[in-house]
């Protein structure tokens, strides 16, 4: 299994001491795999996540069965929430045990089902590469998320007949196409009637590493954006077009809106008023069509790749007649800067107040400050 886990591109795991983790893990170290021990469940099954999310490749968390597995549900559905990938095994009864009360006989697989893009139990040592390969490659595919694979204790110390084993060759996940050029062609007939256009900056952007492309678009059209709080950094906060101080105005104002991997959920008001207009045409860019659609219909479903979809809707965008960027002397303009400024400067006196009991403001200025010292290249 370690061999396997690191040919198909695995480098993290983290795990609690207990069977099958000690024998994997200490496997996992000797194939060269960074393994690191955790208190509880819950915490590896949450490292692992963090470490698909900031890395793009899964993370592999290790648990025992039963209990072990049940505490790990909670980082599962973590990742499958925010498009994580990562990959739990669980230890399981003995195969052979089966149905017979053995220790800590749990149906693990549809504990995990719910919380995951795919579940499987590992049937042979011989197939261990084949299910992890395959496990892997799912959880990178379209958007992102965890799978689980069930690991009965019976194969654990197992010597894999050699000439069964088999290593699919690597594949890596498909990666979604280009949007529907109809789509294209309705997202920008209503860009081109927009008076007060506005970009949303979800974390699609982030896991699809669409950071050129999103830059590159804000900066030809001259559109103001918003970072959802998961999108925050793919565009500095610090840039010109960044209307964060004005959120409230921006939203309620605006006629059309791109959301750029982002959803209209809790987040974002659910698209609906009084939070925004009634009339306001939503243009969703994702990879995945079940998003489209929830809570306010769409003037146009970009669905595919991020990067791809974006540098798509730029180029259609731009070659259009009658598209001209903004240039900040537009009245939607004049009024996002009007407030902009307004609420900037209420901000910088509520964190210039040391008074007690303190807001909120002054400390978050203080680790600012430190972050900016500390990491003067950062985009915080």
């Amino acid at each position: 299994m370690a061999e396997a886990v690191k040919k198909y591109g695995i480098k993290y795991a983290f795990g609690v001491v207990g069977v099958p983790v000690i024998e994997v893990g200490m496997a996992l170290q000797s194939a060269g795999v960074m393994y690191i021990g955790m208190r509880n469940e819950q915490a590896a099954s949450y490292a692992a996540g963090a470490v698909g999310y900031l890395t793009g490749v899964p993370g592999l968390c290790l648990c025992v069965s039963g209990p072990g597995v049940v505490h790990s549900l909670a980082g599962l559905a973590n990742a499958k929430e925010n498009g994580w990938p990562m990959v739990l095994i669980g230890g399981a009864s003995d195969s052979y045990l089966d149905g017979m009360m053995s220790f800590q006989e749990s149906p693990q697989v549809e504990f995990a089902r719910p919380y995951v893009k795919y579940a499987m139990r590992i049937d042979s040592l011989e197939r261990v590469p084949f299910h992890l390969e395959r496990a892997i490659r799912i959880s990178m595919s379209g958007r992102p998320g965890p799978v689980y694979l069930d690991l009965p204790g019976d194969l654990v110390n197992k010597v894999p007949d050699q000439a069964k084993l088999q290593f699919p060759v690597p594949r890596p996940p498909p990666v979604a196409g280009m949007a529907d050029p109809a789509e294209i062609e309705k997202a920008c007939a209503a860009l081109l009637s927009a008076k007060n256009p506005l970009v949303i900056v979800g974390k699609g952007m982030q896991i699809s590493r669409a950071e050129k492309e999103v830059r590159d678009f804000l900066e030809a059209t001259g559109y103001p954006f918003l970072p959802s709080p998961m999108g925050k950094g793919l565009v500095p906060d610090s840039h010109s077009q960044n209307v964060i101080a004005a959120r409230s105005t921006a939203l309620e104002k605006a006629d059309v809106v791109i959301l750029l991997g982002s959803r209209l959920n809790w987040i974002n008001h659910f698209g609906l008023p009084p939070r925004f207009q009634a009339s306001v045409k939503i243009i969703q860019v994702d990879v995945l069509p079940e998003s489209f659609g929830d809570n306010v219909v769409n003037a146009a479903s970009l669905l595919g790749h991020g990067p791809l979809v974006v540098k798509q809707l730029h180029q259609a965008l731009a070659s259009k007649k009658g598209f001209a960027s903004m240039t900040g002397e537009e009245e939607w303009w004049k009024v996002l800067a009007a407030k902009v400024e307004k609420n900037t400067d209420t901000a910088q006196k509520l964190a210039q107040d040391a008074s007690v009991p303190m807001n909120y403001y002054h400390p978050i200025t203080l680790i600012q400050q430190v972050l900016e010292k500390e990491f003067p290249d950062s985009v915080m």
